[in-house]
């Protein structure tokens, strides 16, 4: 499980490999368990949950960057 504090220390292109990397995993879990008894089904959870914090702090980081472009273009 990744902590918000640590995925902030990531760079955007570093935070979309993750994203890509647990999606991969996530599409290999499922079929997995689709087809067998899976040994940690919760980490379907924790993999679903690092994904939605990664995509989170990726989309704030791109917010707080229109939101001081558009301070200094004179915007709100």
């Amino acid at each position: 499980m990744m902590k918000p504090s640590q995925i902030r220390e990531l760079a955007p292109d570093e935070m979309q490999a993750r994203i890509a990397e647990l999606q991969e995993e996530l599409f290999r879990l499922k079929f997995r368990g689709a087809t067998e008894t899976l040994d940690d089904p919760l980490r379907l959870r924790v993999i679903r949950r690092d994904i939605a914090r990664l995509k989170t702090v990726l989309h704030e980081e791109k917010t707080k960057q229109t939101k001081a472009g558009a301070v200094r273009a004179g915007g709100r």
